[in-house]
């Protein structure tokens, strides 16, 4: 017996609207700059003569303080900000997926109760504190954990992944909840379905229509939060580009009229934020709103 929810005829996976097609370029050139472009723009680290340059055709970017080709590192930056936040929200999911559908399933009993409360006190812990505390223990060199070597983009995207459990974990909970209530649900228990069967055969097909639309967020705000941190210097470290690192570290040359060391960078975090977050808005409102909670970011 499967549960099936289609979509009626005609519908449409993303409305076709000026602000989605604006997201859906936003993101396509956001995720395009990440694949390709370090690979046709260069060494990101390669010195040259060419101090603080302004962008021209030999450097559509401009330069750096060290003469080092901009679109080369906010290529290979944009490159870190995609794969540490796919990295930090596939994490993410894996944990609380099970998490949330377990206590959706057993809604209002002990093992519900125990989950929510524990994961209450992890989203009690601002992002950016946890990774004060976590970078000031381990510092920004690679730690290791045994044999096993943690980098600093380790680092990150477990900050990220740990940050996201509670996020995801709520929708999770609430969908099977929704779900459970449902009359194909009570009919495979009473014809004796194995329960992680019906978790995982029949759940959560269900349940994952409202996760895509979470999971286009979450990306929107692990690009921010990832570019945040390396602004602030908590993120992946120096001579390493990111996003935010770049940003941050031509803020103290806009006084002099160089915009374009943290402007241009800076636009491109921009474009990934919003193209993500455009499609995960879009995906909600074809879902009729279903995706779409409201997560207190600290």
């Amino acid at each position: 017996m499967s549960a099936v929810v289609s979509a009626p005829r005609g519908a449409r996976l993303l409305p076709r609207d000026g602000l989605t097609w604006f997201g859906a370029v936003c993101a396509a050139l956001f995720c395009l700059l990440a694949a390709l472009g370090p690979s046709l723009a260069g060494d990101p680290n390669a010195t040259g003569s060419d101090v603080l340059a302004a962008p021209s055709l030999t450097h559509l970017f401009g330069t750096d303080q060290l003469g080092r080709d901009l679109l080369a590192r906010t290529a290979a930056g944009t490159r870190v900000s995609l794969t540490v936040s796919l990295a930090a929200v596939a994490l993410g999911l894996l944990v609380a997926l099970p998490l949330g559908i377990f206590a959706g399933y057993h809604g209002g009993r002990l093992f519900d109760d125990l989950i929510m409360r524990v994961l209450e006190i992890v989203q009690a812990l601002p992002m950016f504190v946890l990774a004060m505390f976590v970078i000031g223990l381990s510092g920004t060199a690679t730690a290791h954990l045994g044999p096993i070597p943690i980098t600093m983009t380790t680092k990150v995207v477990l900050l990220l992944g740990v940050a996201f459990v509670p996020y995801f974990a709520r929708v999770a909970r609430a969908a099977t909840m929704a779900e459970t209530g449902q009359e194909y649900v009570a009919a495979l228990r009473v014809v004796g379905v194995p329960r992680l069967r019906i978790l995982f055969g029949e759940l959560l097909p269900n349940v994952a229509p409202a996760m895509v639309v979470q999971a286009f967020l979450a990306m929107a705000l692990a690009v921010f939060a990832e570019g945040g941190l390396g602004f602030l210097g908590l993120g992946v470290q120096l001579p390493q580009a990111t996003l935010g690192n770049l940003t941050g570290g031509g803020t103290g040359y806009l006084p002099a009229g160089v915009w374009w060391y943290s402007v241009l960078p800076g636009a491109v975090m921009l474009a990934g934020i919003l193209g993500f977050n455009l499609i995960g808005d879009a995906l909600s409102d074809s879902l009729g709103g279903r995706g779409t909670t409201h997560v207190e970011t600290r």
